[in-house]
């Protein structure tokens, strides 16, 4: 990935502020044992997709079409801009 393609909210730390977030964060910082023993959105993603990809794949599949239909219908409406 380039500069202009990192999302930096992926490396954000994830605090455990609820029961889940708490369980989810130990699990993998346990799992990945970060340096700095913070765990990030990245981290998570990594493990839910090794570890969990029927959860994880159903989530990256509606995105993708979502954004494909979102992507037919701007290129919809800008070819009839162009003809009027």
């Amino acid at each position: 990935m380039s500069v202009d393609t990192d999302n930096p909210d992926l490396l954000q730390a994830v605090k455990p502020e609820n029961e889940m977030k708490t369980w989810l964060v130990n699990y993998v910082g346990d799992k990945l044992n970060p340096e700095n023993n913070e765990v990030n959105v990245e981290m998570i993603i990594q493990v839910m997709a090794e570890e969990f990809p029927e959860f994880l794949m159903p989530i990256a599949e509606e995105n993708f079409i979502r954004g494909y239909r979102q992507a037919m219908s701007d290129v919809s409406q800008q070819q009839w801009k162009n003809i009027s």
